[in-house]
């Protein structure tokens, strides 16, 4: 099995990032083929880089980044849950990747987006455009979400339809299969 690390990107109140990334956990648990870790952004806190050192050297002074750089380090893929803001994805999703280099090359990732009419489109492209220079795999099959608050019920729990349990598990059967080949790069770096 592979280390799955589902990052979500969201930090203001009342945000529903954490839904959506507890939603795919589930999905990539019964899926078989990962240890799965959420990672919020939100409750992680990661203060705007402040590290004194540029992240290629590792030489990292505080608790916060060498705890950061541990969780990303065990990390066999990942899946990148983020709202669109802006026509990007959000700032402390930018900062948490900025923290690090080393750590996150080599492993493939999915992207799961949610919005309005675009459904955070414009953001999961803007996001792999960034990951690629980290050396990350974006694999091409994720999940998108347009109007994603109609999917929330009056109980406030939310219910993606049957394309979108479609797409994910297209999504998690590519990350198994690029882990599975990038395991062979890491090991020949």
């Amino acid at each position: 099995m592979y280390n799955l690390k589902i990052i979500s990107s969201t930090v203001r109140p009342r945000r529903k990032g954490p839904m959506i990334a507890n939603w795919i956990a589930d999905k990539a648990r019964h899926h078989g083929g990962f240890n799965v870790e959420v990672l919020d952004l939100g409750e992680i806190n990661l203060p705007m880089m402040n590290e004194p050192h540029h992240p290629m050297m590792r030489k990292y002074e505080h608790e916060h980044t060498k705890k950061w750089s541990a969780t990303i380090d065990e990390a066999d893929a990942f899946i990148f849950v983020t709202a669109e803001y802006d026509y990007n994805y959000p700032a402390p999703l930018r900062n948490a990747i900025e923290y690090l280099a080393h750590e996150w090359a080599f492993k493939a990732a999915g992207i799961v987006t949610y919005g309005g009419v675009s459904a955070g489109t414009r953001a999961g492209n803007s996001l792999k455009a960034d990951l690629s220079t980290m050396s990350i795999v974006p694999i091409s099959h994720g999940v998108n979400f347009p109007f994603f608050t109609k999917l929330i019920n009056e109980e406030g729990i939310f219910v993606p339809n049957e394309t979108s349990h479609n797409a994910a598990e297209t999504m998690l059967n590519e990350l198994v299969r690029w882990s599975r080949g990038l395991k062979i790069v890491k090991e020949n770096k």
